[in-house]
């Protein structure tokens, strides 16, 4: 029987209507029936479905997304699985984490490759997803499971072992990861996805690879598969014990210190964490995903913290005698490597959903979601607030940072003439941007400048991806972005190194007619690995893009790269700016326009920003012939010496 919609192929063995269909066509449909809820709240969990064809997806997947569309079409409604024509594979699923990021993580993309490389550039961005807690779902094509023709182009063939194929290599990246042999084991492929891509704690990306022959194999299916199904999110609350426990040690803390992670934000525990600061005085210092937890206005929020943060958190911190983390992977960089809280009896109260979070640095753990346990601290610590010595100096630390910044900001509105630094253009952005707008960023020296220098005016408006922190993320991110939320404005902060990595998506915003304003910043090589080479004594080697001189060395002149006339080439609007003047008429010009733009301004990457006083572990040599070297190992191991293991349980 050929399959068409809803075409019977007769009655399971206990009498179930079944659906003729192949595997393909049954997966497309699957999958536009699933939803998510959260407070009762239903999202559809799949926006639609980005792709590239090849061999290995073609005739499978290829074939039923191009009929599920000509139906729902023909039957005078939307696709119900939309599909997006992506420009390279890594690019597509960076933009399918960065919808769901948006989203809260209620709402991803599905992901399409062929097999071989097709299949093996989604690896990258399995990672990031994973590593960032994001879901998304992978569908790379597989290669025979008949075997019939083998070895089949692109196949992997190896002398210990006939059942790898290149997709194997998702497995450590991804939360859950199935292969599909045969049509029968699709649906416990599929149910054992979704659980996993709706879990808070779980979630990251799902693999499920479908070898090629399978795809377009046909079965007759129950039709309850295709029944809307609806995953439940749920808020899992504190124990009332666990939370006493916590209020009695932030209770008798004469310094604590809130670091507030992106769970804050997926959790949508914002306002419940500006009343609790407001209520107690806690200030709140942010990660990189947590930044927009709390308004840069807040009068308890002193900024970003860690190796890239402002002094007033960092100074807040080496004092801290109780540590809140809340929603927070407490990475390196919050931690600054393990030596930002200095305070020799500093506790940690650890607010996570995930029991892998809740307790690192030997803290108390409070496996909950954020909201939850926001809301019961307040009710236990309702007579509770920080003293007034204590309140005084947050402020006061708060006051000194914001004149920092103020004066970078000031000095970007002076300098009508003068070559633009990086620091500037931060702020002339952040200035002339809407409170809603939404800055994406990822690699490079920006993250850094961003989490210290940026007003969050929104929980959604700072969008920076430093899990994975992976160059080429930020154009194809922005795009993720512009999709989960149409109605804001999206700056993409790239510099030359990870735009020459990942501009195709360009293409796909052209394509799409999506408006994206990307601020390309060309500073001639790698800014932020110059200067941390140059902090190792490492002297920028191997950073700068120049000619290769007659020494044999990289030092000759600067490469000729025009990144506009790249970027012109790709079908968005360019506009070169060079001053102040000029970089704040682009601006005002890409706000008005409904096309993608794109900015490109020369800065100098020596000039970088203020320091956070901080430290990120990066070994330097033990030993080495180079002056350099010799001085960055001295200042290394001055740090290491005030590194702490916080293995002291809290009690």
């Amino acid at each position: 029987m050929a399959p068409t919609d809803n075409a019977t192929g007769g009655r399971t063995p206990n009498d179930e209507p079944t659906v003729y269909l192949t595997v393909t066509q049954a997966l497309v449909r699957f999958l536009a029936n699933q939803y998510t809820e959260r407070d009762g709240r239903r999202t559809k969990l799949f926006a639609g479905c980005f792709g590239i064809f090849g061999h290995g997806n073609v005739a499978g997947l290829g074939q039923a997304l191009l009929q599920a569309e000509i139906q729902d079409i023909d039957a005078g409604r939307q696709p119900t699985l939309p599909y997006v024509f992506g420009r390279n594979e890594q690019a597509m699923v960076h933009s399918a984490v960065a919808h769901a990021r948006m989203k809260d993580r209620l709402q991803t993309w599905a992901v399409t490759s062929s097999v071989g490389p097709g299949a093996t550039n989604m690896v990258t961005g399995a990672a990031l997803a994973t590593i960032n807690r994001l879901p998304v779902l992978l569908l790379p094509g597989d290669t025979f499971a008949t075997r019939v023709s083998t070895p089949v182009l692109q196949e992997l063939e190896l002398p210990s072992s006939g059942d790898i194929t290149v997709n194997d290599a998702f497995k450590p990246v991804s939360r859950y990861f199935d292969r599909v042999w045969r049509p029968e084991q699709l649906p416990g492929a599929l149910l054992g996805g979704m659980r996993v891509l709706t879990d808070p704690v779980e979630t990251g990306a799902v693999t499920i690879a479908i070898p090629q022959d399978v795809q377009a194999e046909a079965f007759d299916w129950p039709a309850s598969l295709f029944s809307e199904r609806i995953w439940h999110v749920g808020r899992p609350l504190p124990e009332r014990s666990v939370i006493e426990r916590a209020a009695a040690i932030i209770r008798s803390s004469r310094k604590p210190l809130i670091v507030a992670g992106g769970g804050v934000i997926y959790s949508q525990a914002t306002d419940s964490l500006a009343a609790f600061c407001a209520r107690t005085g806690i200030p709140a210092g942010h990660s990189q995903a947590g930044k927009g937890s709390l308004a840069h206005d807040h009068p308890q929020s002193v900024g970003a913290i860690g190796s890239t943060g402002t002094t007033a958190a960092n100074a807040l911190a080496a004092d801290a005698d109780v540590v809140i983390g809340i929603g927070t992977r407490y990475s390196d960089f919050t931690t600054a490597s393990h030596t930002a809280f200095g305070n020799p009896d500093v506790r940690f109260v650890n607010i996570n959903v995930a029991s892998l979070d809740s307790v690192k640095q030997g803290g108390m753990s409070v496996v909950s979601d954020a909201r939850e346990a926001l809301d019961a601290l307040a009710l236990q610590l309702k007579d509770y607030r920080v003293d007034e010595e204590y309140a005084t100096r947050i402020s006061g630390l708060v006051r000194d940072w914001e004149s920092t910044v103020e004066s970078l900001y000031r000095s970007a509105d002076s300098a009508v003439d003068g070559t633009l630094d990086q620091s500037r253009v931060i702020g002339l952005v952040n200035t002339l941007s809407d409170p809603r707008d939404v800055v994406v960023c990822a690699a490079g020296s920006m993250p850094g400048d961003l989490h210290k220098l940026w007003r969050a005016r929104d929980s959604k408006g700072y969008h920076v991806e430093y899990g994975y922190s992976c160059m080429g993320y930020e154009i194809a991110g922005g795009l993720g972005v512009r999709m989960a939320c149409p109605d804001r404005d999206v700056f993409v902060l790239v510099g030359d190194g990870s735009y020459l990595m990942m501009a195709s998506e360009l293409t796909t915003a052209v394509q799409e007619r999506l408006k994206i304003i990307v601020v390309l910043v060309q500073n001639h090589g790698f800014a932020s690995i110059g200067s941390l080479s140059e902090s190792v004594g490492c002297q920028r080697f191997g950073t700068q893009y120049r000619y290769r001189s007659a020494s044999g060395r990289l030092d000759g002149d600067v490469l000729p790269v025009d990144l506009a006339a790249n970027a012109a080439s790709l079908g968005v609007n360019v506009i070169r700016a060079n001053t102040e003047s000029e970089f704040t008429s682009a601006v005002k010009v890409a706000k008005a326009s409904d096309a993608t733009t794109v900015i490109h301004v020369e800065t100098d990457p020596l000039i970088g920003g203020p320091d956070s006083k901080s430290w990120w572990d990066v070994p330097v040599s033990a030993t080495s012939e180079l002056h350099s070297t010799k001085n960055a190992r001295t200042t290394y191991e001055a740090w290491k010496k005030i590194q702490r293991p916080y293995l002291r349980p809290t009690d």
